[in-house]
């Protein structure tokens, strides 16, 4: 694990800690299984693939750790009727939310702005650790969970992607080697992110999904997350046969996000 990503965990471990103070694990753990009316994250994927289209997840993401603010005047209902929109051209297939506060400057109430503001599936973009958060990102409204290889062991990662999937959430799954490929490749998720951000140094190489392409399954669904600024970059992955993108800088830098995805994604 990287020195940011272990930093981070320890954050998540006392964050969790804290929350269990105000609301406890059996009580966030009822409030989750009352919510049976999840959207269905993998399916408005494919249909946009099925569609000859691009299924863009866009990403809701005031800052980063790198970069500081990316979009002061940050309003996440705006944000994500404007993607569902698509300005009639190119919409999103999905919403990306990120929900961490002390890196990247979230909250929980973004997600559920977004998602009461449009009827697109929501994935919950945050550090899970533990079965805690799984259960509070069904309960704040989540379709989906992510889950950072480098971040867990193999057996806790599975135990988190059973708690999800007995929410009826999806579960995307992210790696950023060959080796963590192997790893994620275990789990019963179809949903593969492959992350072209390098963790030790920040650069980004769309070669990182490229790369690792031929040793994903055929009943697998690989998303490229990172990197992806210019119609070429589009081009390039789709004429690989990625058709399934995560993007958030490139969306939250723009007027209206919306107009930019469907500049970037359009014909």
């Amino acid at each position: 694990m990287s020195d940011i990503l272990h930093r981070i965990v320890e954050v998540k471990r006392e964050e969790i800690a804290t929350a269990q103070k105000k609301i406890s694990f059996a009580a966030m753990r009822s409030d989750a299984e009352s919510r049976v009316l999840t959207r269905d994250f993998e399916g408005a994927l494919r249909r946009k693939i099925a569609a000859g289209q691009s299924a863009v997840i866009a990403e809701i993401k005031k800052a980063s750790p790198s970069k500081g603010v990316l979009r002061a005047d940050f309003v996440p209902a705006d944000i994500a009727q404007s993607y569902a929109e698509g300005k009639g051209k190119v919409s999103a297939a999905c919403l990306s939310v990120l929900t961490d506060r002390q890196f990247f400057q979230g909250q929980t109430d973004y997600l559920k702005q977004a998602r009461a503001s449009c009827d697109l599936p929501v994935l919950r973009k945050d550090f899970i650790i533990d079965a805690y958060q799984v259960y509070e990102s069904r309960a704040m409204g989540a379709d989906c969970i992510l889950l950072i290889v480098a971040c867990l062991e193999d057996a806790h990662m599975a135990e988190l992607e059973k708690v999800a999937r007995s929410l009826d959430m999806a579960v995307l799954v992210e790696v950023h080697d060959r080796a963590e490929l192997e790893r994620a490749l275990k789990l019963k998720t179809p949903l593969l992110g492959m992350n072209n951000r390098n963790l030790r140094n920040f650069e980004v190489s769309l070669d990182t999904t490229l790369g690792l392409l031929k040793d994903v399954p055929a009943d697998r669904l690989p998303v490229t997350e990172s990197g992806i600024l210019v119609k070429a970059d589009v081009k390039k992955m789709r004429d690989a046969g990625v058709h399934a993108f995560l993007v958030g800088e490139a969306f939250m830098r723009a007027e209206d996000p919306g107009l930019a995805l469907a500049e970037l994604f359009g014909d």
